[in-house]
């Protein structure tokens, strides 16, 4: 099992900016069109975008886009100019620690407690003691059976209201629920983390997400 700890977490959020979308429509195909985005000539298929700009349909008299959230319908050799704003990059950086290991606290439900982060576990995981703690009443959720080094021990599975690590934010997050001490420390697992991207680097872990 790879274990990682989160510690002294830095957030760096990027601030959205405003950009001018500037398009005009070249050639259009069955759900493909050409177009010049901001100057520069991209052929998109049904689905792709670039620069914010994205080709919802196509077909030989029109280009339906989505810029900015609004659907705009663009015929041949016709322009449009509008703002979007680029979407907001959050990214969390922790250095590692003596052990090898990454550790930082989260918000669970609101609220806040120290977390591993574990890759190798499938969902979050805790004790019994920490989820009075946190207010969950866990044994309203599935039975389950968990399995230790040591033995085999009831479990419930729930699901978190929300996890928020370093301001990236993920709702209804699976969890389990184990009885007696196993884990130590909350295990932020798969169900949380296959949510954001996930690099380490020269011994910092980076955790990020776009909106």
């Amino acid at each position: 099992m790879f274990l990682l700890l989160l510690a002294n977490p830095l957030l760096w959020p990027a601030a959205a900016q405003a950009q001018a979308a500037s398009v005009t429509v070249e050639a259009l195909l069955p759900n493909t069109a050409v177009l010049m985005i901001n100057g520069q000539r991209k052929t998109l298929k049904a689905g792709a975008s670039f620069q914010g700009v994205k080709l919802l349909s196509a077909d030989a008299s029109v280009a339906v886009l989505e810029i900015n959230g609004e659907r705009q319908r663009l015929g041949l050799n016709r322009a449009i100019t509008t703002n979007y704003v680029a979407p907001e990059r959050r990214q969390l950086d922790i250095p590692r620690n003596d052990r090898m290991q990454y550790i930082t606290t989260a918000l669970l439900n609101g609220r806040n407690i120290q977390v591993m982060v574990d890759t190798g576990a499938n969902v979050v995981a805790m004790n019994a003691r920490q989820a009075n703690a946190l207010g969950i009443d866990y044994k309203a959720g599935v039975p389950s059976k968990l399995e230790t080094a040591s033995s085999i021990i009831d479990a419930w599975m729930v699901n978190l209201q929300s996890v928020e690590v370093g301001g990236i934010r993920v709702e209804n997050v699976r969890a389990t629920v184990a009885e007696g001490d196993y884990p130590s420390t909350i295990l932020l697992g798969m169900s949380y983390l296959q949510h954001v991207e996930m690099r380490e680097s020269d011994g910092v872990l980076s955790l990020s997400r776009a909106w």
